[in-house]
């Protein structure tokens, strides 16, 4: 599989995000599900901490791409939605950070939206990825 980013937007040396991202020859598709900042327990973690939510959210969406077999750097776009965009906005280098640790460079989506399935979720993630299976 060879993919290749379409008008990459940079801040400085970091993506911000791809306008599109073309794969050429994949052998499997993964539509991952919507994912959100969930404990252990099932609970939504990080109550009111829009970073502690972005970091377990990607963690959670990781632990999903890996156990299709595939790794982060498979994903190719993000759909990102939360209730604070403002809020979002300003702890964005979480995402950032985390997308590059992970070296998932999708093209994406950031949308604010009235209310999510929980009121205690301040963001949700889903995502397509393409690849070999391991």
């Amino acid at each position: 599989m060879t993919t290749h980013e379409i008008g990459p937007r940079m801040v400085g040396e970091r993506l911000m995000y791809n306008r599109a991202v073309r794969v050429d020859d994949p052998r499997s598709w993964l539509f991952v599900s919507g994912h959100e900042a969930r404990g252990d327990d099932g609970g939504i973690a990080h109550r009111g901490d829009m970073a502690g939510q972005m970091r377990l959210t990607l963690r959670r969406l990781g632990e999903t791409v890996a156990e299709a077999g595939m790794t982060m750097g498979d994903v190719v776009q993000i759909r990102i939605v939360t209730t604070d965009l403002a809020s979002c906005k300003a702890h964005y280098d979480v995402l950032l950070d985390g997308l590059a640790a992970a070296g998932c460079r999708p093209a994406s989506l950031l949308a604010e939206v009235g209310a999510l399935s929980d009121p205690d979720m301040l963001i949700e993630i889903e995502a397509v990825a393409c690849g070999h299976v391991s």
